[in-house]
């Protein structure tokens, strides 16, 4: 995938798409000094571009009774399994996230229950069964400290 070149503007409008999602484009185009008609060119590009992946509420998962946050890494027996196993991990409602790292495992997934025993049932019935998992190792997250999306500020023109 190549990489997009950004210019000053574009980044101004990114960094005001990010701390606001809903932030009106002509309030954008105001503290960007061009037009609106401008403004929603550009945003078409960057979406375009595959710069700008969607918008999304974010609800808070504690708020919503989901108690526990969990990291798990996991292990295939073989890593021409990974497309197969993301296809069957996608349809774990408990998973939110989903990488392939390197590592101990191959897959890390963060996962949201209302407590452990939910957590469990997740681990044992929907996770620890796919075959061509060899093993798993969870991760409980106490708290979470922070969370942010990349910081367009490093970005080179």
């Amino acid at each position: 995938m190549a990489k997009t070149n950004l210019d000053a503007i574009d980044r101004k409008i990114l960094k005001y798409l990010i701390k606001n999602a809903r932030m009106p484009f002509l309030e954008i185009a105001r503290e960007c000094g061009i037009s609106g008609a401008a403004i929603h060119q550009r945003i078409r590009k960057l979406d375009e571009a595959g710069v700008i992946l969607g918008s999304r509420l974010i609800v808070n998962p504690k708020m919503m009774g989901f108690d526990v946050c969990a990291f798990v890494s996991i292990t295939l027996k073989d890593p021409q399994l990974l497309q197969p196993m993301v296809d069957q991990l996608k349809k774990v409602p408990e998973i939110v996230e989903c990488h392939f790292v390197t590592g101990k495992g191959n897959i890390l997934v963060k996962i949201y229950c209302v407590d452990n025993e939910h957590l469990m049932r997740t681990l044992f019935n929907n996770i620890l069964r796919l075959q061509g998992v060899t093993t798993t190792e969870t991760t409980i997250s106490l708290q979470e400290s922070f969370q942010r999306q990349v910081n367009v500020d490093f970005i080179e023109e």
